[in-house]
């Protein structure tokens, strides 16, 4: 149901304010560029940092701008359980296509707790769900056996964003859970592999800068085409790799900035890159051609 490249779309601000313009204005350029599906509201978009309100406007007027020619994945995930119902009941009701719900950060429950979380939100919101499992951020790793327990008993819950970082995790959780289940890449330089063992497709950081490039190289694979998509993951991970110089989104935000996308604007506690890893940021973007006067 949700494959290809979608974007984990960032969150704009123009003086410490939701820019507004400006998210309509790069909702139209996914729309534009090959993108499959947007997803705000996750990491990505400083979800951490919004302001209820502020997440709420976020969703609406994504929706409302991205008008059905592309899915909207609403990220309406918490570590309070209800206020994830809240936001998830939200999502649907301004229009969005599915959830994205984060694993609860900071609480560090116990796999019982992981599966009655979900439970309590899958019973409550008839929205499809995309669960979101990365313990580099949450503290806490979902095995593939809750996720299969979901995917198993609860028809909406249709899909993982998987950022454990091991193939093998990723293997067992497609092996375990019902057909049609959608396994996705959250993290951009596994995109490839994960799309050889079964993955739909990949939730992208980059995809905010080349989601033309992003989309050819699943278009490639699917179309059996592997050396292609080979090509493409190798031309794309310098540029990959540069975007987790440090905290994401702050280097994603910075070359946007660099490039003419977006205002600077990160909110605390991120904060501007320093200047040796900005040097190393801009010679990635130089090299990858989006710079005037290289190659592509």
């Amino acid at each position: 149901m949700f494959k290809g490249s979608m974007v984990a779309i960032v969150t704009p601000f123009k003086n410490g304010r939701l820019d507004e313009d400006k998210l309509k204005e790069l909702v139209h350029f996914h729309i534009k560029n090959k993108t499959t599906a947007i997803v705000p509201c996750g990491t990505t978009g400083e979800s951490a940092t919004l302001s209820l309100a502020e997440h709420e406007r976020v969703i609406e007027l994504v929706v409302q701008t991205a008008n059905k020619k592309l899915p909207v994945i609403a990220g309406t995930g918490s570590n309070n359980t209800y206020e994830a119902i809240r936001l998830t009941k939200h999502a649907k009701e301004a229009g969005a296509d599915a959830a994205l719900l984060i694993v609860p950060y900071y609480n560090k429950p116990t796999q019982k707790g992981l599966y009655l979380h979900f439970k309590e939100i899958a019973e409550n919101v008839d929205i499809p769900i995309i669960l979101y499992n990365i313990a580099g951020r949450t503290a806490v790793n979902m095995l593939p056996e809750t996720i299969a327990e979901l995917a198993h008993e609860f028809k909406n819950i249709v899909g993982i964003k998987e950022a454990s970082g091991s193939l093998e995790q990723m293997a067992t959780i497609k092996m375990l859970c019902p057909k049609g289940f959608d396994l996705i890449s959250g993290d951009d330089t596994l995109t490839l592999p994960l799309l050889a063992i079964g993955g739909a497709g990949v939730i992208s950081v980059v995809a905010n800068i080349v989601p033309q490039d992003v989309a050819k190289m699943v278009e490639a694979f699917e179309r059996g085409n592997l050396a292609q998509a080979q090509q493409m993951h190798y031309k794309l991970l310098p540029l990959v790799k540069s975007m987790f110089l440090e905290t994401n989104p702050i280097c994603v935000k910075t070359a946007m900035e660099i490039l003419g996308m977006c205002e600077p604007g990160l909110r605390l506690p991120l904060c501007p890159m320093s200047e040796d890893n900005l040097k190393k940021l801009n010679a990635a973007l130089r090299e990858y051609g989006l710079l005037k006067g290289k190659k592509k």
